[in-house]
């Protein structure tokens, strides 16, 4: 089994709807992404897929939420955008696009992160 990871990162503003506390406000963060890939076999160049196929498939989701305030994009009018709820949007974002999508992991600071796959 062979697997490849790249980072990317966006900065975007948010607030979490429901939440009693400092993240009810709206707050900032500059995000650190991780997406992974997983391949039984490789292609005929001998790669899980080149990098920057994946890294440019990442920017264009990215590029949705980079400078924005989440809340105000379409997909989190309705859900809140917690670290979860991001990797699971930006996995699904990615999903059809590229094949072997193994996991999404969200970082918002140096300590905390949130992983979504399926």
């Amino acid at each position: 089994m062979y697997s490849i990871k790249i980072e990317s990162y966006f900065s975007s503003a948010h607030y979490l709807r429901g939440y009693r506390g400092k993240c009810e406000e709206l707050h900032g963060h500059n995000w650190k992404v991780e997406v992974e890939l997983e391949a039984k076999k490789l292609d005929k160049t001998g790669m899980v897929l080149d990098f920057k196929d994946l890294k440019r498939e990442l920017n264009q989701v990215l590029e949705k939420l980079d400078h924005k305030c989440l809340n105000n994009v379409a997909y989190f009018r309705k859900v809140n955008p917690t670290s979860e709820n991001i990797a699971q949007y930006i996995y699904n974002s990615l999903n059809s696009k590229v094949r072997g999508l193994k996991l999404v992991t969200v970082w918002e600071n140096e300590n905390s992160c949130a992983t979504y796959y399926e």
